[in-house]
């Protein structure tokens, strides 16, 4: 019955050493938000529910710029499988031009409009002060993390997973240390406590983009072509619009839709405490779906990979093989999870950030159902990031994504939580739906085999 997962052992070590730095870079860049949870939810449950409200934000330019990833690396990954370099510096040029627009047009709104956009997130006006103070800061990171990201992202592609875990890791070392010293105004620096938190962000962001400005120059692997970067042609740029805005409209929308879960919580009696609680469990969250996002981004590279060689006739197999394995490491995570959440995490890391008892209870419940829906999401993730965007099905992923959350999980979540008033179980009972239509649409697509394509032919 599972005889597509005997497939030798040179495709599962290929699929380690492609994952297994991916995994890593992820669980750096989580352990930071980590780490930054903790050193600001030592303040106290305002300033930790703060930051979260604001890291809204944070989160949608973040998404966007995977995005850019991904739109990109669906091409990248093809045009490597063909060992067309060229194509692959005029697919990173479009996405440094676009990165670097978007992310400077959300820093300017963050830094000349800060009270009137985050007034739209919470009308809670002991968080909003605290929440513009980091906002104001910490949009301008990403002027430098965006350009960055789009450059690992196109390494990542290119089967080149380290250099991003080397580049993140050195940004974690800068960020955390920096943030103990001007959270707290330790080594004679000021005590700065959450607009310190926003500092230390972006100067960590501005070393990842000079680490990788000095790799990009010495780098003999894969050299950048200015003349070809910055002067992409007609037919690439047209091409990249087509494959890669819907993966970017759909990363926004789901950010959006992830947000508005966030923004229903801000408006729910005794906001403070379920904010203060999502932004623990949102933290362990990442953690635990590190290893699930590890394997969808390499699903994307591996089936984008085999259909730019010309191999398809092996690809559905592959990706049967692929959505398996991440369903049966999400059953795993989950219920690790599941049983953490009953057991030490109340225990041993809800009193480290200060939680009161009514937070540490919504922690738990929270924790509950992201553990039960594991297994799910963790198929969905990589049959939707890694199967279908990796074999250029972009818009049908996109509409499978996305419709499940806007028209169904978030009209619901709404409904409970602001007219009904019922409390967060039924924010989740929605999630849960959510999961449920996503997979359904997902498997009958994936069946159908219309997604294997290949973009980088003329025409296509």
């Amino acid at each position: 019955m599972f005889s597509y997962l005997n497939r030798g052992r040179a495709f599962y070590q290929n699929l380690l050493f492609l994952a297994l730095p991916i995994l890593f870079q992820n669980l750096i860049t989580t352990s930071l938000g980590m780490i930054d949870t903790f050193m600001v939810g030592s303040l106290g449950e305002a300033p930790l529910a703060a930051v979260a409200q604001a890291n809204i934000l944070v989160f949608i330019i973040q998404l966007i710029i995977f995005g850019l990833q991904s739109g990109s690396s669906v091409l990248i990954s093809q045009y490597w499988g063909k060992g067309d370099t060229d194509a692959i510096n005029r697919v990173m040029g479009v996405g440094f031009y676009l990165a670097g627009a978007i992310s400077a047009l959300f820093a300017a709104s963050l830094f000349f409009f800060p009270y009137q956009i985050i007034g739209l997130l919470t009308d809670n006006q002991e968080l909003i002060p605290l929440a513009v103070g980091y906002a104001r800061i910490v949009g301008f990171s990403y002027l430098f993390n965006s350009i960055t990201g789009v450059y690992t992202g196109a390494h990542r592609s290119m089967e080149n997973p380290k250099l991003g875990l080397c580049i993140y890791a050195a940004s974690m070392c800068t960020n955390t240390f920096l943030n103990w010293v001007l959270i707290f105004g330790n080594l004679g620096a000021p005590r700065l406590e959450v607009e310190g938190a926003a500092i230390a962000t972006l100067t960590s962001r501005i070393v990842e983009f000079i680490i990788m400005v000095v790799y990009a120059k010495c780098n003999r692997r894969f050299r950048l072509k200015p003349a070809v970067l910055f002067r992409p042609d007609r037919a690439l740029v047209q091409k990249f619009f087509r494959y890669a805005t819907p993966v970017v409209v759909n990363e926004m929308l789901w950010g959006l839709g992830t947000s508005m879960y966030k923004v229903i919580m801000g408006h729910m009696e005794g906001s403070t405490q379920i904010l203060a609680a999502r932004a623990i469990s949102g933290n362990i969250e990442d953690i635990c779906i590190v290893a699930v996002l590890a394997i969808a981004n390499t699903t994307a590279i591996i089936i984008g990979r085999e259909i730019g060689a010309g191999r398809r006739s092996t690809v559905y197999e592959l990706a049967t093989a692929l959505d398996t394995i991440s369903f049966l490491c999400g059953a795993v995570i989950g219920t690790l999870l599941v049983i953490s959440a009953h057991t030490w995490l109340p225990v041993v890391v809800y009193p480290l950030f200060h939680l009161t008892p009514v937070s540490s209870e919504i922690a738990t419940i929270i924790l509950t159902f992201i553990g039960c829906l594991m297994p799910l999401r963790s198929f969905d993730t990589t049959n939707t990031v890694g199967v279908l965007r990796g074999g250029g099905d972009i818009r049908v992923a996109a509409i499978i994504d996305v419709s499940a959350m806007w028209l169904v999980a978030i009209p619901l979540a709404a409904f409970f939580a602001l007219v009904l008033r019922w409390n967060i179980v039924w924010v989740y009972v929605a999630v849960t739906v959510e999961q449920l239509v996503k997979s359904t649409l997902g498997i009958l697509r994936f069946r159908s085999h219309a997604w294997i394509n290949d973009i980088t032919r003329a025409g296509a």
